[in-house]
């Protein structure tokens, strides 16, 4: 029998999910959620971007009408837990630099909730990963020229790692995809539990 074509959704306007998903070989359909993030309460971090990524999907899944193809949308969320502190995006360049003033020479650990729904088969899944990051001992001016670059303010955690903060993070421990804010591996250990493989879905040969 021919293999049901499937298309996969990314519930995300976030240009590295996207960028991260694309060098793998994939190349979704981007429809954003339009989800509030700020209304969603959680008392740890790991919990929060689990509903959020969940809320994602299911918002994006509930616009889409039935097709020839199968669908798999995917809903992504990531938060920084630094002392026990949770942090989503900055709300602005002062909160961006008083973080990093915090953050250096210090460890925190980013995790990231993914939600895969099925919309055809009326099915979903949600998992979280959890990566380590050391930040380096970057000095306050180059803190100020960082958050000036106005990166900082468009991600979780006011840093990257595939961008103009990758020179600041000396290293992680754990998935590096998911510190960009989606989990590879993860993402095709999920997608195989619908019985869809990650190479039937590459759109270019590598």
């Amino acid at each position: 029998t021919p293999r049901e074509p499937v298309q996969l959704v990314l519930a995300s306007a976030s240009p590295g999910r996207l960028k991260t998903l694309r060098q793998a070989g994939l190349d979704p359909v981007v429809e954003v959620s339009g989800i509030d993030e700020a209304c969603e309460t959680s008392p740890d971090a790991v919990s929060l971007v689990g509903r959020l990524a969940t809320l994602k999907a299911r918002a994006v899944a509930s616009r889409l009408g039935s097709s020839r193809f199968r669908k798999l949308v995917l809903g992504c969320d990531s938060a920084l837990e630094f002392d026990g502190v949770t942090y989503g995006k900055p709300l602005d360049a002062a909160e961006a630099v008083q973080r990093w003033l915090v953050m250096r020479g210090g460890c925190g650990t980013l995790h990231t909730g993914h939600c895969v729904v099925d919309v055809q088969n009326d099915r979903e899944v949600t998992r979280t990963a959890s990566t380590r990051v050391w930040f380096g001992q970057v000095s306050e001016a180059e803190i100020a020229e960082y958050v000036a670059s106005g990166e900082p303010l468009a991600v979780a955690g006011a840093f990257t790692i595939d961008g103009l903060g990758g020179p600041f993070v000396d290293r992680v421990d754990g998935d590096p995809h998911n510190v960009v804010g989606l989990s590879l591996p993860l993402v095709r250990e999920m997608l195989a539990g619908f019985g869809v493989s990650w190479t039937s879905l590459w759109t270019r040969q590598p």
